[in-house]
C-alpha cells in the first residue's frame, strides 16, 4: 500500500516538474521510482527510471545524485 501511495506522489510531482523544466525535481523522482519498483518486483521499470535519472545527473553534472543512482543500478536486482 504505501509503494502505491508512494507511486502516485512521485508521478504527480514528475507531472508537475516536466512542464515547467526543474530537471534536478525530475531526476530525482526517477530515482525514486526506480527504488519502488525494485521493491515491488518490476525489473524492466525499475531499468528505465534508474537510467533516465542516471543519464540526467550525468547531463546536470549532479556527480553525488549520479553516485547514488549508479549505486541502485549495481544494487540487488
Amino acid at each position: 500500500m504505501a509503494a502505491i501511495v508512494g507511486e502516485a506522489h512521485y508521478r504527480q510531482a514528475l507531472a508537475l516538474a516536466e512542464p515547467r523544466g526543474m530537471r534536478p525535481l525530475v531526476a530525482h523522482c526517477h530515482l525514486g521510482l526506480g527504488k519502488l519498483s525494485r521493491r515491488t518486483g518490476e525489473r524492466e521499470e525499475t531499468r528505465e527510471h534508474l537510467t533516465t535519472a542516471t543519464t540526467m545527473y550525468r547531463e546536470m553534472d549532479m556527480r553525488f545524485w549520479l553516485e547514488q543512482a549508479e549505486a541502485e543500478i549495481k544494487g540487488p536486482q
